[in-house]
């Protein structure tokens, strides 16, 4: 295959264009930083890459080279998890999902041939936060911040059907590998000052990177795969639970908390990421024969800690 990724050097983005590489599959990488899309992909290592310069909510000359792709995959977006979320900071957030797809959504429009699949990112932010409720596939949209990006990205994503090209949703739980969330939680551990975050009864839905690459490629070949998919492995757990995981792998005290206080004092609003969780399963992800090889949060943490 021939594949067009944004998002490309981030932390699943990178992991992807690896497996891609691996696999013989030719790779069209578009990056806003073209000196360290080459850094991370060096000629030499990655001789069937191909790096593009792009701004990811205008339109461009880059457009182009999304013709003759086989499959699109747009991982593309500002961080969440990071600083306070100040007006301006909101926005950005919302533009560079809402944006970058449609701009995605608009070169495809324009191919001449048409990739036959998109496959897209969400995140499992669509579906709100509960201690209590469980979400699938099936759930309505919440109504809280990243519920409204959520369900603004993906109305823009949609508009691919109308292209005939197939569209895949994946709604991304929280990704664990070395770096993202795992490598802010290590150091406190690392110092015996490890526990849970907040009040450690909120839910934590994750996946391990290989099993969420593994997904974006059975989305870009299987041609049955259609609509939306919760990218969350199948057993989320309480974030007391991850923190006891996290001691027993490391062989470390897992009991001091952090406070609700020292979260929103250091994320304002943002802290509802890490503060308040939801219950997601993966229901139409299993039913389509997904094979996790990392279904339980301990082993995860084994492969990656």
């Amino acid at each position: 295959m021939k594949v067009a990724i944004t998002g490309a050097t981030g932390f699943v983005g990178s992991r992807l264009v690896e497996r891609l590489k691996t696999d013989g599959h030719q790779v069209v990488v578009f990056s806003r930083n073209v000196n360290k899309a080459e850094n991370v992909f060096p000629k030499s290592t990655f001789p069937n890459v191909e790096i593009i310069a792009y701004t990811p909510t205008e339109s461009g000359a880059w457009q182009d080279a999304i013709a003759g792709c086989d499959g699109v995959v747009n991982l593309t977006g500002e961080p969440i998890g990071e600083g306070r979320w100040t007006p301006q900071r909101k926005q950005e957030i919302l533009n560079s999902r809402k944006l970058g797809t449609q701009k995605v959504v608009e070169a495809i429009a324009k191919a001449n041939p048409k990739p036959s699949v998109l496959v897209n990112t969400s995140a499992i932010g669509y579906y709100g936060t509960s201690e209590t409720a469980t979400f699938d596939e099936s759930s309505p949209a919440g109504n809280d911040f990243l519920a409204q990006v959520c369900q603004e990205w993906e109305a823009e994503a949609q508009k691919v059907k109308e292209l005939g090209t197939r569209l895949v949703i994946l709604r991304f739980g929280i990704v664990l590998g070395m770096g993202g969330a795992i490598a802010k939680m290590i150091t406190p551990f690392k110092l015996f000052a490890g526990g849970p975050i907040g009040s450690g009864r909120q839910w934590f839905s994750w996946i391990h990177r290989d099993d969420l690459v593994n997904l974006i490629i059975e989305a870009l070949t299987k041609p049955e795969m259609e609509g939306v998919f919760n990218a969350t492995a199948p057993n989320p757990v309480r974030m007391s639970e991850l923190a006891q995981a996290m001691g027993e792998v490391m062989q470390r005290p897992s009991w001091l908390p952090v406070p609700n206080f020292a979260i929103e004092a250091l994320l304002g609003e943002g802290a509802i990421v890490v503060l308040e969780g939801q219950q997601v399963l993966p229901k139409r992800t299993q039913a389509s024969g997904f094979n996790y090889q990392y279904a339980s949060v301990k082993e995860a943490l084994k492969t990656i800690v």
